[in-house]
C-alpha cells in the first residue's frame, strides 16, 4: 500500500514528519535509485527500495502499548525544558513512537503509545466519537448546579465545551469524587472547566479509552495492546464515525 514518503521515514525513526519533510527537500532520500525532493510523494515501502543518505530504510511494523502514565511526565517527543517524557518509560523500542493525545504533566492514567498514525487519528479526531473516561477528585462539595453546567457545556477561551457525562458521584463536604466522560477533549479542558466552576482539582486520572480498560495496570507500568483490544478500538471508532455521519445527514436533509 502506498503511503506518503515522510510518513514512512518518520515511522522508521528518522524524526518527526516535519523533520522528514526537510530531509526529503534537502535531497537526502532516494526511491529505487532516484532522488526524491517533492513533498507528498507516495511510495509502497513493501515494493520500493528507500534510502536516506545511502542507508536502507525498512518499513516498520506497527506497535501498540498501553501506558499508565505517572504524574510528572509530559506527553511529547521533544521538550526544551528536558522534563521527563512518557515515551521514555517504554524500553527497547527502535521505532519512533508517540502518545495518542496528551495528558498534562500533573495528570495520570491510561494513554496509548504507538507508531500507527491511522489509530492515532481515530482515537483523537472528534468525528470518531471515541470517549475517554476520567476519575476526578476536587476540593469541596460538587453541587447539582456544577454538574448541570459541566453536562451542558461551559464557555471557555476556545468556545463552548462539548457536553460531558458526570457519573458515579461521591460527594463530601471536604472532597468530591466522580467520573467525567468526554468524546472531545482540548488542552487541559477538564481542569479549565472545573476551575470555571470554582473547584480545585486534586486528582485527574484517565481510566478508560473507548473500551480499553485495565484497572490492574499499575502507575508507571505498560503492556502491549492485544489484537482483540485493537480490533475493538477500530470497530468502536468506525461505529462512532458512521453515527456522526448519519446525524449530520439527517440535519442536512430534515424530513418534511
Amino acid at each position: 500500500m502506498a503511503e506518503r514518503l515522510q510518513k514512512i521515514l518518520a515511522e522508521a525513526g528518522l524524526g518527526s514528519r516535519r523533520e522528514c519533510e526537510r530531509i526529503i527537500v534537502a535531497g537526502k532520500v532516494t526511491v529505487d535509485g532516484e532522488r526524491v525532493t517533492t513533498l507528498g510523494t507516495t511510495v509502497d515501502a513493501d515494493k520500493s527500495e528507500i534510502r536516506c543518505n545511502g542507508t536502507l530504510i525498512r518499513k516498520q511494523r506497527k506497535i501498540y502499548f498501553l501506558l499508565n502514565k505517572p504524574k510528572g511526565y509530559v506527553c511529547t517527543n521533544r521538550d526544551e525544558l528536558e522534563r521527563l517524557k512518557a515515551i521514555d518509560i517504554i524500553k527497547n523500542v527502535t521505532q519512533r513512537i508517540y502518545t495518542i493525545g496528551r495528558l498534562d504533566k500533573e495528570s495520570e492514567g491510561l494513554i496509548v503509545v504507538t507508531n500507527d498514525g491511522d489509530l492515532a487519528n481515530k482515537l483523537s479526531h472528534p468525528k470518531y466519537e471515541v470517549s475517554k473516561t476520567y476519575f476526578v477528585e476536587v476540593d469541596g462539595y460538587l453541587s447539582d448546579a456544577a454538574i448541570e453546567a459541566l453536562e451542558s457545556g461551559i464557555w471557555l477561551s476556545f468556545g463552548k465545551t462539548q457536553p460531558v457525562r458526570v457519573r458515579n458521584v461521591r460527594r463530601g463536604r471536604q472532597r468530591s469524587r466522580f467520573e467525567m466522560v468526554l468524546k472531545e477533549g482540548k488542552n487541559r479542558e477538564i481542569r479549565r472547566m472545573l476551575v470555571d466552576c470554582n473547584y480545585k482539582v486534586r486528582i485527574l486520572r484517565r481510566i478508560k479509552i473507548g473500551n480499553l480498560y485495565d484497572p490492574s495496570l499499575k502507575i508507571g507500568k505498560y503492556r502491549k495492546v492485544t489484537d482483540n483490544e485493537l480490533a475493538r478500538l477500530h470497530a468502536l471508532a468506525e461505529r462512532g464515525s458512521a453515527r456522526r455521519a448519519t446525524i449530520q445527514e439527517s440535519l442536512s436533509h430534515p424530513k418534511g
